[in-house]
């Protein structure tokens, strides 16, 4: 029986259920603490910074001047168009964003390094701060940065030949204005890190909540002009991740100096508040789009221009690019569109910097393409699931007017197959009957595609410095049948240990509580480039399963020689190697023991079981459809999400049950940014949303059950023919439900147009159409 496609509790979980998980925050006792003094104004020239007399014991106080020979952080594009900011550890001569480091504390104890952090005053003379798009894109704008006058860091552009014909000709042209506005990824647990200095080696050991602990420990050693050798880099049980801790901080630097420098174990720990102030946010985008259709609703052309706010800085490694540039190549999304043009720009501001979210620009550019889908079908009188079917991707391989090349999939079967769950005609009628009552029901729908599982050849098209995707694996049996996977990728809760695990123990005969996956330790692992993107089950899946078929192979010749038998005659299964149309089988365990402790015995082959394999695929891309139902609450705003559904086609499901939980967790993270969450600066640059009292993360009481069901397609695109769903929850649900909204208050001619869609924004568009009306 096969254990790829059954439906297995984690195998990570009993620990963390039963309080033997081991985060950053248990390594931190007997280290001394560090805090962070930070910038109380968002811009700002750094005349002086005050330091008080200290007099307590292992109390220390550092500024940037102390920091001599510390270089920048800078993340680089190698594009015209690219411009580069470094970012310094600590500030020097003035100051960005509201919450930038500008010096740090150590004391014995968390309490007293705060203490002492707010006894450091530093001058600063204002400036007026660069906040949005209108402040930084007026003629004559301050340069938030000297490198950057205009303040457009990156910029890319596309005019495909015919779009103007297109909209010359066409029977309906339909344009939208869409807002995201700023959210956190706010994991569970905060970021944080232990430096643990090593006296007898000089080596640090930093113990952090990280997604990437390879490429954290590259960019600090360069930094910190130290070769990587000298410092290891471990993830422990990490808390949550989402894509902010991708990013290399300047607090995990001074971390790091001042472990060497102090020749101290040092720990910074992250409380809520912090971590809404000096972590990297996301979205605040705004797309503006206009698409031109045919008489029977089919799409001529797209045009589009996106603004994407990033920050004070730009994201290492890879980019403030990351949101522009995506917008920029994927807006089509799951549609057929002959002619496009796009203008995407990411724009500097006084704010704290931007980094990957879930979804990465995709939970905007699905609302904008399936907005314009409902509005036409409005304007042309068409039902919105023909427009649809009209206009989405239904011949494979498909390339996109960027040259994004779409394997196979099942967009109109998913869509159809949501629809058939949802029953629309039944719904159309409850929705009818309720709006007698006085009571405004609606329904909306999203389709989209999840490109996934994208190796260097996608980072290497953004013209990225460093340019990741690859992944390594080695698999190890030892020489009591057990075996060991070390991967690159750096799993923080999304099962990926026990789809690994499920994944070789077919390859190799044994099962997954056989196998044990490595992962989160520079030491211990091969290079790779962490837990990101979708990518973790189709390349690290891809290079696990090519390292345990080497392995297998292996196997299959010694036994084929103990047994008398052609190797292709062997079959794994159950512990056992068994010859095929015989009764001869032999234990995997005792060929496991021969290879380690009698490989005289094996003159073909080399000692041992470990083998090594490399994955570096194109991508592939996933799909799905969304299905919400909402009811709105005219006389306050309020939205409930009734019911909501998912058919998902993400290829060959390794882990059914797995993949159910990654949906579900996406799906809630996206009504949350259609609904909810909303980090919010004050006219000044001061961050108003410092706590969860006014930063409003929904519970499991605005969450709706979630049915979820699966469709198949398999694709010769991913080795394991597994394809990335980590983040398409967070993708399609956003569009679902603002898609509902609006339906629900169609007969009070109102649209939604920026989300999150609170209550105060839904009351007020509600108020303008009665004035306006009136």
């Amino acid at each position: 029986m096969s254990w790829v496609g059954r439906r297995l509790p984690r195998l990570e979980d009993p620990a963390l259920l039963t309080g033997q998980g081991r985060f950053v925050a248990d390594r931190a006792e007997g280290a001394l603490a560090m805090a962070f003094v930070r910038s109380p104004l968002a811009a700002g020239t750094l005349t002086e910074i005050e330091v008080p007399p200290i007099e307590a014991p292992d109390s220390f106080v550092f500024t940037a001047a102390d920091l001599a020979g510390v270089g920048a952080i800078e993340a680089i594009l190698n594009r015209p168009d690219y411009k580069r900011v470094p970012q310094p550890i600590l500030a020097r001569n003035r100051v960005v964003f509201a919450g930038q480091p500008v010096a740090i504390a150590l004391a014995r104890s968390r309490a007293a390094a705060e203490d002492l952090a707010e006894q450091v005053f530093a001058d600063i003379e204002p400036d007026e701060p660069i906040l949005t798009f209108a402040d930084a894109l007026a003629d004559g704008a301050r340069a938030v940065h000297p490198e950057a006058p205009g303040n457009v860091l990156v910029e890319g552009q596309l005019r495909g030949e015919g779009v103007d014909a297109a909209f010359e000709g066409a029977a309906a042209i339909v344009d939208v204005e869409l807002r995201s506005e700023r959210q956190s990824a706010m994991p569970l647990e905060a970021r944080g890190g232990v430096a643990a200095f090593d006296a007898g080696s000089g080596r640090v050991t930093l113990y952090a909540s990280v997604q990437m602990p390879h490429m954290l420990r590259t960019g600090l050693a360069d930094v910190l002009g130290i070769p990587e050798s000298d410092l290891r880099v471990v993830a422990p049980d990490v808390g949550g991740g989402f894509g902010q801790k991708m990013s290399l901080f300047p607090e995990y630097v001074a971390l790091v100096w001042a472990a060497r420098h102090l020749k101290r174990n040092v720990a910074w720990i992250e409380d809520r508040r912090e971590n809404f102030l000096g972590a990297s946010h996301a979205r605040d985008q705004r797309f503006r789009a206009k698409a031109a259709f045919d008489s029977d609703g089919r799409i001529l052309a797209l045009d589009a221009d996106l603004l994407s706010n990033v920050g004070a800085f730009s994201c290492y490694p890879v980019t403030c690019g990351v949101e522009p540039l995506m917008a920029f190549a994927e807006l089509p999304g799951p549609y057929r569109i002959a002619h496009y043009a796009v203008r995407s720009r990411g724009v500097t501001t006084n704010t704290a910097m931007m980094a990957p979210y879930r979804g990465v620009s995709r939970p905007m550019l699905t609302l904008t393409m399936e907005q314009l889908m409902d509005r036409a079908a409005r304007q042309l009188g068409l039902d919105p699931l023909d427009i649809r079917r009209r206009n989405l991707i239904c011949e494979f391989p498909h390339t996109s007017p960027t040259g994004l090349v779409h394997d196979a999939g099942s967009y109109v079967e998913a869509m159809d197959a949501a629809a058939r769950v949802a029953d629309l005609e039944d719904f159309r009628q409850r929705q009818t009957r309720a709006r007698a009552a006085g009571r405004y029901l609606g329904v909306g729908v999203s389709v989209f595609s999840e490109r996934s599982g994208y190796g260097t050849p996608a980072f290497a098209a953004r013209m990225m410095e460093i340019v990741p995707g690859y992944e390594t694996v080695d698999c190890e049996m030892d020489p009591s049948g057990r075996v060991t996977l070390a991967i690159g990728a750096s799993p923080h809760g999304q099962g990926l240990k026990t789809a690994l695990a499920q994944l070789a123990a077919d390859r190799l005969g044994v099962t997954p509580e056989d196998v044990r996956v490595v992962s989160g330790d520079t030491d211990a692992t091969p290079y790779g480039w962490g837990t990101f993107a979708s990518r973790s089950m189709v390349i690290a899946g891809g290079a696990s399963q090519m390292a345990s078929d080497k392995v297998a192979d292996k196997l299959r010749i010694a036994a084929a020689q103990v047994l008398e038998c052609a190797p292709d005659d062997i079959e794994l299964g159950d512990g056992l190697a068994k010859v095929q149309g015989a009764n001869r089988t032999m234990r995997i365990a005792e060929i496991a023991r021969a290879l380690h402790h009698k490989s005289h015995l094996f003159a073909d082959l080399t000692a041992g079981l470990k083998e090594q394999a490399f994955y570096d695929p194109a991508g592939t891309f996933s799909n799905a459809c969304h299905i919400a139902e909402v009811e709105v609450e005219p006389a306050t705003g309020g939205v409930r999400v009734d019911r909501f559904i998912v058919v998902e086609d993400a290829g060959r499901l390794i882990n059914p049950l797995i993949a159910d939980g990654q949906i579900a967790g996406g799906v809630a993270q996206g009504i949350a940014n259609a609904l909810y969450e909303e980090l919010v600066y004050d006219e000044h640059g001061t961050l108003l949303t410092t706590s969860l009292a006014d930063y409003a993360v929904p519970t499991a009481f605005e969450i709706p059950p979630i049915d979820i069901h699966h469709m198949e397609t398999i694709s010769p695109a991913t080795v394991t023919k597994a394809k990335g769903l980590g983040e398409g929850g967070t993708i399609g649900a956003p569009a679902a439900v603002i898609g509902a909204i609006n339906d629900a208050l169609t007969p009070f001619a109102v649209a939604i147009n920026t989300m999150p869609a609170t209550p105060d924004r839904v009351w007020q568009a509600l108020r303008d159409a009665r004035d306006k009306a009136a």
